[in-house]
């Protein structure tokens, strides 16, 4: 009896809920969005759709800029041989690794996005520049960014791969040169403070196999006893502190 009547109760409570949200939801005006294709009959209108083609195609490639014409791709490969080199498999998990590099990248990268927003984006907003101008400048920054982590050797490289004139000055070198010139110098960066990060761990590992083979206990693998003393190790020296603000300091 007690259950028929909760499912009773229930049910006129559920009718008079949705008496209560059809009665308040017609007296609140909804927007009606309408999206539509139609013939473009002056030149501004052609102006309007290419431009809009263009913000597309940019926003296609945001994912490309934010990890190759920044300081995402050290950061996170970085952070991906620190968890190796700890030996904790999926812990932290790759969301929470990438989540961490890139608030890392917007803190690293934060004066390059306010001059691009101040320079670029507000004018072109506002109408002052236009869509050629806008995107030259919204560029001169980053490179900017990416002239002072690159390599001159790697520079040499794309030139000469290029076939391009010898540079004089950075301004006659091309973004599509100096994009993967960066992303090469970027990797080695990443791979040199990953080793270096490494060490201590592999030092870790070698002890700990060492005292098990003169234990005898050659059935116990080393790497179940390492993994404690790593983890210890990484809390007792800060490790996380120690880590973060050597890869800030790195750009």
């Amino acid at each position: 009896m007690k259950v028929r009547l909760s499912r009773v109760t229930g049910l006129i409570s559920f009718f008079f809920l949705s008496a209560a949200i059809r009665s308040w939801a017609a007296d609140i005006p909804f927007p009606a969005i309408r999206v539509g294709v139609d013939q473009a009959k002056t030149p501004q209108d052609v102006a309007m759709s290419l431009q809009i083609l263009l913000v597309l195609t940019v926003l296609s490639l945001a994912p490309a800029i934010l990890i190759m014409m920044t300081s995402f791709t050290r950061i996170v490969i970085i952070l991906s041989f620190l968890r190796q080199g700890l030996g904790t498999q999926q812990t932290p998990p790759n969301q929470v690794l990438v989540g961490l590099a890139l608030f890392l990248t917007f803190f690293t990268m934060q004066p390059t996005f306010e001059r691009i927003d101040k320079e670029a984006l507000i004018p072109y907003l506002s109408g002052k520049l236009g869509t050629s101008e806008a995107f030259q400048k919204a560029q001169d920054p980053l490179r900017e960014f990416m002239f002072k982590q690159v390599r001159e050797k790697d520079l040499a490289l794309f030139v000469a791969l290029s076939k391009s004139s010898r540079p004089r000055t950075p301004a006659d070198i091309s973004t599509w040169v100096l994009i993967p010139a960066f992303v090469i110098g970027e990797l080695k960066k990443s791979f040199e403070m990953g080793f270096i990060i490494f060490i201590p761990f592999l030092i870790v590992d070698m002890v700990t196999a060492s005292v098990l083979m003169s234990m005898g206990m050659l059935m116990l693998p080393p790497v179940l006893i390492s993994l404690p003393f790593k983890i210890l190790l990484f809390i007792m020296v800060d490790g996380w502190n120690l880590v973060v603000r050597s890869i800030a300091l790195s750009f």
